[in-house]
């Protein structure tokens, strides 16, 4: 599982670089298939069809901008100034799944953009530091709403983390609020793919005819990710890149 996510990690940095200013969301997604190739793996999110999607989703990478909160089609729109790009991938290798995601501001962005980016990121940091033996589930959630409200930002309802490993979607269900001390216990050997969700706006979504959600507002969006290994000393980041 540590080698998907090392290839999921380093596939996810190129990402990050080539995203800029000029640069379509197709050549974002047609790169990521070039990558996977050569490493013998296969796009997690390809063919994958959820509960309630209408059809199956028909790309190697996630590329959801600004309002978009998760799942947007890449296509060929073009990325500007001051776009806000979240690039959500899967890679399976080995029989073994793994989930990471990041979001960038393109070009320069106001102060509270960037604050809206780096409180998502901290939530997800602070999370992870929660992944060990003998937490709950509650402290996952817990955590991650109290970085993004501290913050002045809203955690958006009815998207989550969830298990995952030998399918994309497992049990159990990471919430991204919660209360301390609560839920399941943490065991070692639980791997969760944790992933906080986070609107300047409403806390409501929206899904489009594409199986995407955006923010009921239309305010900005946040999304990070990684896939966590529960320890006795914490989360072992299996998406080792996505947090740099």
């Amino acid at each position: 599982m540590r080698t998907s996510g090392n290839i999921l990690a380093r596939i996810l940095h190129v990402l990050h670089e080539k995203a800029v200013s000029g640069v379509r969301l197709i050549d974002l997604d047609e790169h990521a298939a070039l990558l996977l190739k050569e490493a013998g793996a296969r796009a997690a999110f390809l063919g994958y069809r959820p509960e309630g999607a209408r059809v199956p989703y028909p790309a190697h990478i996630c590329a959801s901008l600004n309002e978009v909160v998760v799942h947007d089609v890449p296509t060929e729109t073009v990325l500007r100034e001051g776009d806000v790009l979240s690039i959500d991938f899967g890679v399976e290798y080995d029989g073994y799944i793994t989930d990471a995601a990041f979001t960038k501001a393109i070009g320069v962005v106001d102060q509270r953009v960037a604050k809206l980016i780096k409180a998502t990121r901290q939530a997800l940091e602070e999370a992870i530091r929660m992944c060990r033996i003998g937490s709950r589930m509650g402290d996952i959630g817990w955590v991650i709403e109290h970085v993004v409200k501290r913050a002045g930002f809203t955690v958006i309802d009815g998207l989550t983390g969830h298990g995952v490993g030998f399918a994309l979607h497992e049990d159990p269900v990471v919430h991204n609020f919660g209360e301390q001390g609560t839920g399941m216990l943490l065991k070692e050997g639980m791997v969760l793919a944790i992933e906080p969700m986070v609107s300047m706006g409403t806390a409501e979504i929206r899904q489009q005819k594409n199986n995407s959600y955006v923010t009921r507002d239309a305010s900005l969006s946040a999304h990070f990710e990684a896939t966590v290994a529960v320890t006795s000393d914490g989360g072992d980041v299996l998406t080792p890149l996505v947090l740099c």
